[in-house]
C-alpha cells in the first residue's frame, strides 16, 4: 500500500495520506496519556510504537504526533507507515463508535459560526493535518472558543494561525465575534509535578538557620562570610 507523508507546520506532527477512506466517522483525536484501548483499533496499533504521543484520525488522512523524547521522524516515519499499512490491510475499522456528540443547541449566531468554520476554515486546516472544533461562544464578550486538534494542537505557529487567519475569517462573516481563543488542551491545563511541588513550597517558612559545616573545628570555606567590599 502506497502511503504519502507530508510535513506540517508543527514539527512534532506528520500527516499520513493513504489515498483511501480511513474512517466515515467524524474526525477524532486520541492521546496516549488518556487513551482507552478498544476505542480505536488504528490508534491502538500506532500507540504500540513508544514514540507516538498522539493520533488524529480524519476521513482520508492520519496525523501522528511524536513524543518529545522520541526518535527522529527519519525513524518514526517508516515505523508509522508500516503500522498504518498493516491496519488498513487488515480491514479492521479505524474507530469503533462515534465521537462524543458535539451538536450545538444554540441560536442563529452559533449556526453562522459553524457554517463559516466548515466552509472557510476547516478545509485549509485539514491540509496541514489538523482540525478546529467549535467549543463555545460567549455573546456577552463576543469571544469564540475553539479546540485545535491534530497537527494544530501544540503547534508553535498555532497562535499566529488562530489570530491572523481563523479570527480574521470568522469576524469577517460573523461580526458578533470579537475575538477567537483556543481551548486549553487537558495536558496543558493540568499542572506538572514541578509546578505542583513549587506550589506546595510557596509560603512555607524556613525551618531555621542552615547547618554550618566545619573542618578540624574551623568553618568550611563555603560557609565563611564573603569579604566586605569597600564603599570607596
Amino acid at each position: 500500500m502506497f502511503i504519502l507523508t507530508e510535513q506540517t507546520p508543527n514539527p512534532a506532527a506528520m500527516k499520513f495520506i493513504p489515498h483511501c477512506v480511513v474512517t466515515s466517522d467524524p474526525a477524532q483525536a486520541f492521546r496516549r496519556v488518556d487513551h482507552q484501548a478498544g476505542r480505536s483499533p488504528l490508534a491502538d496499533r500506532l500507540f504500540e510504537l513508544p514514540a507516538v504521543d498522539g493520533v488524529f484520525i480524519a476521513h482520508d488522512f492520519v496525523t501522528v504526533t511524536r513524543a518529545p523524547d522520541g526518535p527522529p521522524w527519519s525513524v518514526l516515519r517508516l515505523e508509522a507507515i508500516a503500522a498504518l499499512a498493516d491496519h488498513l490491510a487488515s480491514g479492521a475499522p479505524a474507530v469503533i463508535g462515534s465521537a462524543p456528540s458535539t451538536a450545538i443547541s444554540g441560536g442563529e449566531i452559533e449556526d453562522e459560526i459553524l457554517g463559516v468554520l466548515g466552509l472557510y476554515v476547516r478545509p485549509g486546516v485539514a491540509r496541514d493535518g489538523g482540525d478546529v472544533v467549535f467549543d463555545r461562544f460567549d455573546p456577552d464578550t463576543g469571544v469564540l472558543w475553539i479546540e485545535m486538534r491534530g497537527a494544530c494542537g501544540g503547534c508553535p505557529s498555532s497562535q499566529m494561525t488562530l489570530k491572523t487567519s481563523i479570527e480574521t475569517i470568522v469576524r469577517r462573516y460573523v461580526p458578533e465575534v470579537k475575538r477567537v481563543e483556543a481551548t486549553a488542551a487537558a495536558e496543558d491545563a493540568a499542572p506538572s509535578r514541578l509546578r505542583t511541588w513549587m506550589a506546595k513550597l510557596k509560603g512555607v517558612k524556613s525551618q531555621g538557620a542552615r547547618p554550618v559545616f566545619t573542618h578540624n573545628g574551623e568553618p568550611a570555606a563555603s560557609d565563611l562570610a564573603p569579604p566586605a567590599t569597600s564603599s570607596t
